[in-house]
C-alpha cells in the first residue's frame, strides 16, 4: 500500500512550480500503478498552452476558478468546483486562472515520471524506463 501526505511533497524535488502552476506530484511512474496523480494549483489570470501528444490527462477542480479553451474548434468551458474535463483525444488547449487559485486533481496515463514540464509546444515529453529523465522549460 502507498500513502502519502501532501505536506510530504510541498518543498521536495516532486513539486514542481513554473509561472502558470504549481503541481504536486503524488503518484508517480516509479510507484508502478501504471497512472500518475497530482495536485495543482493553476494561478489566477494565468494562461498556459497545453497539447499533451504522448499523454491522457483527466483533471477534477477541487477550488477556485478558470476556463478551457480547445484551440480546434474556440469551445470554452468554465471551471468550478465539481467540474471534470478528460483530454480523450489529445485536447489541444488553452488553460486559464481565474479570478481566486484553481487547485485541481489530475490523473495521467502514461503516468508521468515526476520531472516533467510544458515545452514550447505545450506538450510534456514521453519518457520511458530505458530514456534518463527529461526537464524542459516552458
Amino acid at each position: 500500500m502507498i500513502v502519502r501526505n501532501i505536506k510530504d511533497v510541498i518543498g521536495t524535488k516532486d513539486e514542481i512550480k513554473t509561472a502558470t502552476w504549481t503541481s504536486r506530484r503524488m503518484l508517480l511512474r516509479k510507484d508502478g500503478m501504471g497512472f500518475s496523480f497530482h495536485e495543482t494549483v493553476i494561478y489566477p489570470g494565468t494562461e498556459t498552452h497545453i497539447h499533451y501528444q504522448n499523454h491522457f490527462e483527466a483533471v477534477y477542480v477541487v477550488e477556485g476558478d478558470g476556463e478551457i479553451e480547445t484551440i480546434a474548434d474556440g469551445k470554452k468551458y468554465k471551471l468550478e468546483p465539481g467540474v471534470m474535463y478528460a483530454l480523450n483525444e489529445h485536447d489541444e488547449h488553452w488553460l486559464r486562472g481565474g479570478k481566486e487559485p484553481m487547485r485541481v486533481i489530475c490523473v495521467f496515463n502514461p503516468p508521468l515520471t515526476g520531472s516533467e514540464v510544458h515545452d514550447d509546444k505545450g506538450v510534456y515529453p514521453l519518457v520511458t524506463e530505458d530514456e534518463p529523465e527529461i526537464k524542459e522549460i516552458a
